[in-house]
């Protein structure tokens, strides 16, 4: 499965890999995975003695759902009393440069 998320499986299979004191290429090739997926999951949660599986999983679903600001989530296409955004949006600007005035 290169180039997708890493599952709880293989985070309990790279926390094996250094119980036994396996290599991070090891571990890769055994996962068939990027040496460097390996190291950046080790290094990224908690270095080779203190990774756990289940924090890291944890602490990657986190970082997955953060919200990045901007984008199309930033301006909602309609409001939740129906009314367009736009429209409101653009009322808003125009009635704060009369009010300006």
């Amino acid at each position: 499965m290169p180039g997708g998320r890493l599952t709880q499986q293989e985070r309990q299979q790279i926390a094996l890999g250094l119980a036994d004191g396996l290599a991070y290429a090891e571990i890769g090739r055994r996962l068939d995975r990027p040496t460097s997926t390996v190291t950046r999951e080790v290094m990224r949660n908690g270095g080779p003695t203190a990774y756990r599986p289940d924090l890291a999983h944890r602490a990657t679903e986190g970082r997955a759902r953060r919200r990045r600001p901007g984008g199309a989530a930033a301006v909602p296409a309609a409001r939740a009393d129906g009314r367009d955004a736009a429209a409101v949006r653009d009322y808003e600007e125009a009635f704060a440069t009369v009010f300006m005035q």
